[in-house]
């Protein structure tokens, strides 16, 4: 892989999947919490056959049920659940499903931290600045993925300073809430994987 791992977030519609695909994002991601980009399993399931075993994807879930999950894994299939590290003990979940721990900017990271974690800035802090020196840690320690205000302007400065395993993004790649713009999301791939930051027009 060249650059850090990619996912878009909160997909909702077969253009946004397909230019995700077509720009060279490793995950999508489909939003099964309360929130303007939330699908349900059969449309989730529906967006992601045509991308299956190219593009991974990523069931979101927050403040779930074991009986939520239970569908989801049953419908959609996905490659990957996203879910609160404060979650996870409460599930039940197969031993082949990889799992992505969630843990926010405003609590200490897990003390034993998880093989792979997305440290999420929430949106009320996105003018804050972030810890680069705790983000470095951790990247040395888990493969670390960075999620929250991010966009096309500001994620090669990111991706060069704190040298992630991966970035996530969703609003950042919107023209409205939970709409993806199809060229945000070509910019914001290119971006993150540009050496320089310099984004290609």
């Amino acid at each position: 892989m060249s650059g850090p791992w990619v996912k878009i977030c909160g997909v909702t519609t077969p253009e946004a999947v397909s230019a995700a695909e077509g720009a060279g994002a490793d995950a999508i991601g489909f939003v099964f919490a309360e929130s303007p980009r939330r699908v349900t399993p059969e449309l989730a399931y529906r967006l992601a056959s045509p991308i299956r075993g190219r593009v991974a994807c990523c069931a979101v879930v927050r403040r779930t049920s074991q009986a939520q999950v239970n569908e989801i894994l049953q419908v959609l299939r996905p490659d990957m659940l996203q879910v609160d590290f404060s979650e996870l003990a409460g599930l039940k979940l197969p031993r082949t499903l990889e799992v992505l721990p969630v843990a926010s900017t405003r609590v200490p990271a897990p003390e034993n931290l998880p093989d792979s974690l997305l440290l999420e800035r929430p949106p009320a802090d996105d003018g804050a600045g972030w810890d680069e020196a705790g983000i470095r840690g951790l990247s040395r320690r888990t493969r670390l993925v960075i999620a929250g205000g991010l966009d096309a302007d500001n994620v090669g400065m990111l991706v060069r300073s704190f040298a992630p395993f991966g970035v996530d993004v969703s609003r950042g790649v919107e023209i409205a809430p939970g709409i993806k713009g199809l060229d945000l999301i070509r910019r914001f791939v290119r971006a993150a994987r540009s050496m320089n930051g310099v984004i290609a027009l």
